[in-house]
């Protein structure tokens, strides 16, 4: 029942996407992608959702596609239906290149810092609400809402929640250093108490064997997505985990508030 918007060109406006980057990457292939809800007025503050996508190039046996890139995420627009939130989606920076990564992080502390410039960015010049900014990715993004999310104090405090579909950060280890479960939960340590939901194509029994003897704080909800694919198209229709994350999200922007 949705259809995400394509990104464009030209300056934000109510109900388009567009391509922007921060003033440290002018002139680069590094960029962001910005949506504005179709509500937005420049005289009321929104909460946003900050979204990081997943590895690509990918693709398998069922037709899922995931690009690894800004312009390819769809969780964020599905979770809001286009109204009521900013919409921020976040590059990971390949400061060699100068260019966006589309598989894993590339320079982690450079997309640790874009990612805080951009949350501040978004706060200051698009009315963004500082105390109701939720992190939410799919597969290498799930990941990386505790691994870019909760890299240090700093920026896991921008943080009044996080969306996490499909993977999560120290279930299993990956080709990247600090991806072992002791490094992972010394990272989700830094969510506190603030709430975490938790979704995955087949089931989240690994995901919560993980947490279950971690000692964490955090305010965990788990969901099945009831489809095979492993994407994020899921979010776009009407089914029982976008309804649950729906009104997961109401709940945790009341506490915010």
């Amino acid at each position: 029942d949705l259809q995400t918007p394509p990104v464009t060109e030209g300056a934000p406006a109510p109900g388009k996407r567009v391509r922007g980057v921060l003033p440290a990457w002018a002139g680069t292939e590094v960029h962001h992608a910005l949506y504005l809800p179709t509500d937005w007025t420049p005289q009321k503050r929104f909460p946003a959702i900050v979204e990081y996508a997943g590895n690509g190039p990918y693709s398998n046996a069922y037709g899922d596609i995931s690009t690894g890139k800004v312009e390819g995420s769809n969780l964020g627009f599905g979770v809001t239906a286009g109204n009521g939130f900013l919409w921020l989606c976040l590059p990971y920076v390949d400061s060699l290149n100068k260019c966006n990564q589309t598989q894993w992080w590339g320079d982690v502390e450079a997309t640790v810092e874009y990612c805080k410039e951009a949350v501040r960015w978004v706060c200051e010049e698009w009315g963004g609400d500082p105390a109701a900014v939720i992190l939410c990715g799919f597969s290498r993004g799930a990941i990386a809402c505790s691994y870019i999310g909760l890299h240090d104090d700093e920026i896991a405090r921008l943080w009044r929640g996080m969306i996490a579909y499909s993977h999560f950060d120290g279930v299993r280890s990956w080709p990247y250093p600090d991806s072992d479960r002791a490094s992972a939960l010394k990272r989700l340590q830094r969510l506190g108490t603030r709430p975490c939901f938790v979704c995955q194509e087949g089931g989240t029994a690994g995901t919560q064997a993980f947490l279950k003897d971690a000692g964490l704080q955090a305010q965990f909800t788990f969901s099945t997505v009831p489809f095979r694919n492993h994407n994020d198209g899921w979010a776009l229709r009407d089914c029982s985990a976008r309804r649950e994350v729906r009104r997961w999200l109401e709940g945790a922007l009341a506490e915010a508030t």
